[in-house]
């Protein structure tokens, strides 16, 4: 996303014109996903300002700081020090989901009995959605980066979830795909 996120983390350019983890804070909050850990990084100072303490969201906010971007398993380590419980449904704060998917993921991920789920788009790609237990272990992964792919292997099989589209801000592009609908 560079130059853009060289001044702004991506978690707060928007979609819809909305900052994404604005809406993905609401998604949440509709799932009945209310104890909510944002791990920052990157300009985190501009996303805590945004969030606040997750009031005007409908959730409870608690922040960590991932000091230099290790991965998705050392993101999720820093939420679980931090206080964050399993088990937990974790998701990029740079995508959105299709409204309801986000509930109906985190039911379908209770009900696998899986140690982990993963969420999949309909054209079969993996999305940043996953669910976890406290059988995911987080600790003696290869890397950096620590991947929570990896991670969830290692607990057994992974659930695969399928949900609606998801839309991202991936690159400068999707900006302007996602922010001008008649260009689609």
């Amino acid at each position: 996303m560079r130059p853009l996120s060289e001044h702004w983390p991506k978690p707060i350019l928007p979609i819809d014109g909305r900052p994404v983890i604005a809406s993905l804070l609401r998604e949440l909050a509709a799932a009945s996903l209310t104890a909510v850990t944002v791990v920052t990084g990157h300009l985190a100072e501009q996303v805590e300002q945004l969030l606040g303490d997750g009031s005007a969201f409908g959730v409870e906010l608690r922040y960590a700081w991932q000091p230099t971007p290790d991965g998705s398993a050392d993101a999720v380590r820093r939420a679980v020090e931090a206080g964050a419980d399993f088990p937990f449904v974790v998701s990029a704060a740079d995508t959105l989901y299709t409204p309801g998917d986000v509930a109906r993921f985190a039911e379908a991920f209770l009900f696998s009995g899986k140690a982990s789920a993963l969420a999949f788009a309909p054209d079969g790609s993996p999305a940043p959605l996953w669910g976890l237990t406290d059988s995911v272990l987080l600790e003696g992964l290869a890397g950096p980066p620590f991947e929570l792919l990896e991670a969830a292997r290692r607990a057994g099989e992974v659930a695969r979830v399928e949900i609606g589209k998801t839309r991202a801000v991936t690159n400068p592009l999707d900006l302007v795909r996602e922010n001008f609908s008649y260009l689609r």
